[in-house]
């Protein structure tokens, strides 16, 4: 039996229709969208538009939608020293046929093509001017003020979830106290760069979490090739180096080996070595 999209939390925009969605964001931006240029994720559709434009559409739940809304593209448009590309507007709406809302946002074209996957597998080539604009960017982002809570996975990210989190997957005696919260894209993978001229884009989780959840994802997403993960590391050493960048690394580690993982992930075992690495140098302190 095939559940009604309503009935349905795990919606995947890949397979869905999204003519009719599209049609309306065109009419409402006045723009045409090239249907070549389709490109459609679990949860959003993005093309590109015949003003030289980029629109990425989301939806979401209700229930999905916090208090501090979920205008993260619009609201990271003032972060001075982050490399992202320039936003320009938005749509957003409420479905008349099932209880969803949906947002258009449209941005400037990105300056090169997404690096890869979010489990990138191939090791790609980045000149040294690439991690100098990671750096530039994530330091940048960290030293900014916000009051926005990051939504990793959609689910906002407190003290109790960073706890309860590294807990199911390492019952071990550390404490799992946060020192320092600072801004964080929180989504940060091989999908939401570009290469070989960096930028981030994809800011609808950014917001307050632990330092280093930035760094711990991006070394996540590249534990299938070990010389690229250990780049990460090597690049953001300060955060991997910190208290709060060991625990933002178990907790990634933790998606990767807690209830949901799939046995046929390559991160398995790296992701495993390190947590048990991570968990004796924080029961030693």
């Amino acid at each position: 039996m095939t559940l009604p999209v309503a009935m349905s939390q795990a919606v995947d925009l890949r397979v869905q229709p999204v003519d009719e969605v599209l049609g309306r964001v065109a009419r409402s931006l006045q723009v045409r969208f090239l249907p070549e240029t389709v490109v459609r994720k679990r949860r959003s559709v993005g093309a590109r538009t015949d003003r030289g434009t980029w629109v990425r559409v989301e939806r979401r739940l209700p229930g999905k939608i916090t208090d501090q809304g979920w205008n993260g593209g619009e609201c990271a448009a003032r972060l001075d020293g982050v490399a992202q590309p320039a936003w320009r507007g938005c749509v957003v709406w409420r479905d008349t046929n099932e209880q969803v809302v949906w947002r258009a946002d449209e941005t400037d074209l990105l300056p090169a093509a997404p690096v890869g996957n979010a489990i990138l597998r191939k090791a790609p080539e980045l000149p040294y001017e690439w991690w100098d604009g990671l750096n530039a960017s994530l330091d940048s982002l960290a030293a900014h003020k916000t009051r926005r809570v990051a939504t990793p996975d959609t689910e906002t990210i407190t003290q109790t979830s960073v706890t309860e989190t590294i807990r199911a997957a390492f019952p071990g005696d550390f404490d799992t106290t946060v020192q320092r919260w600072v801004p964080a894209h929180a989504d940060l993978n091989w999908a939401n760069v570009t290469a070989p001229v960096f930028s981030l884009f994809d800011w609808e989780d950014w917001g307050n979490a632990p330092q280093g959840l930035d760094s711990a994802s991006l070394w996540a997403s590249s534990l299938a090739v070990p010389s690229l993960a250990d780049r990460v590391r090597q690049e953001r050493r300060r955060d991997f180096e910190s208290r709060d960048g060991k625990l933002m690394t178990l907790f990634v580690c933790s998606k990767i080996l807690g209830p949901y993982a799939h046995p046929e992930d390559p991160r398995l075992e790296p992701a495993r070595r390190m947590a048990e690495q991570v968990v004796e140098d924080l029961q030693g302190h």
